[in-house]
């Protein structure tokens, strides 16, 4: 008969406490909610029950919110990264996540550092949580290139992206996110040197943390390697670049700014505006800008331009997209 182990049993316990917590609080805003909000009237909420709704949320925000943390973990509530999960990720649905920082602003989305631990172990790893702006923002001014060739399947949502109303630009920044958390899947799948996508919940991506100790890696952009080190750095985007390939698509906005480097690992970021190049009309153009972008870049640094051929490395991409 298997022995009784009383540890299992307290982190059980923590784990059903916990629980018990969230659904408490759960029912309380929505019994609460019942009381504010008058049942009889139907329709559009008068300016004071929005007033008092508001407040009600707020409440059980601050209520809800973990002892030592911003939030509970929202794990159990998004599209999650692919399987088999990393042995670092932090996967408990009891676990809290905390903010540490702004790890890069943008036009379009903010990156920011992330704590996820468990209460009572030691179990924890860094994300890096990137938000895309919502309606106050102008997202995307480049962004009819991008979408051709990516499928919508409501008239309604077409005609308000079409519009740029509020919550055309709403439904925007969310495809975007989608697009790109889809493209990491892929191509992560495939081995590409990308960070782990951990998951996606509305217009938030949790990635992998690239760096050390809290400290982002630098950008490519940022480094001056030495002609050794740059031809490595080279070889090794062209090879990340034929995987991108081989699952038929393109970056759409490479540069030395879109990769970060890690223990001389070159690792592809900012993938938002991935292409289709099969689908898209504009695939093979988008293609060839990103590698025109980036030898443009490298033969600045010192490397030899026969080394750098764009017009090669794009005909050598479009053979492994099957465009040739």
């Amino acid at each position: 008969m298997r022995e009784h182990n009383a540890e299992h049993d307290d982190d059980h316990d923590h784990f059903e406490h916990a629980d018990d917590l969230r659904w408490q609080s759960k029912k309380a805003w929505r019994a609460r909610r019942r009381e504010d909000v008058d049942p009889v009237r139907r329709g559009r909420l008068t300016e004071e029950a929005k007033d008092r709704l508001a407040q009600v949320r707020e409440d059980v925000a601050v209520e809800d919110a973990p002892p030592d943390g911003d939030r509970w973990s929202t794990w159990g509530d998004a599209d999650q990264g692919p399987e088999p999960y990393p042995s670092w990720l932090v996967t408990d649905l009891s676990a809290v996540d905390r903010e540490l920082g702004v790890v890069k602003t943008g036009k379009e989305a903010d990156v920011f550092l992330l704590e996820r631990s468990t209460p009572g172990t030691d179990r924890a790893c860094l994300l890096a949580a990137k938000r895309y702006r919502g309606n106050d923002h102008r997202l995307f001014h480049r962004d009819a290139g991008y979408l051709e060739g990516r499928r919508m399947r409501r008239s309604r949502e077409m005609r308000a992206m079409g519009n740029r109303s509020a919550f055309g630009r709403n439904l925007i920044a969310e495809r975007w996110a989608v697009a790109e958390f889809a493209a990491l899947t892929t191509l992560y799948l495939l081995g590409a040197p990308v960070p782990y996508p951990v998951q996606r919940d509305g217009t938030e991506l949790l990635l992998e943390f690239v760096g050390t100790d809290g400290t982002a890696a630098p950008r490519l952009a940022q480094l001056r390697p030495e002609p050794g080190e740059l031809l490595d750095l080279w070889r090794q985007l062209v090879d990340a670049l034929d995987v991108m390939a081989s699952a038929g698509l393109a970056h759409g906005d490479l540069s030395a700014f879109n990769l970060m480097v890690h223990d001389g690992r070159l690792v592809v970021i900012d993938l938002p505006q991935v292409v289709d190049v099969v689908a898209n009309p504009r695939g093979p153009e988008f293609l060839e800008r990103d590698v025109r972008n980036v030898a443009a870049w490298f033969t600045a640094r010192g490397l030899e331009p026969e080394l750098v051929d764009p017009s090669a490395v794009t005909a050598s991409l479009l053979e492994t997209a099957g465009m040739r």
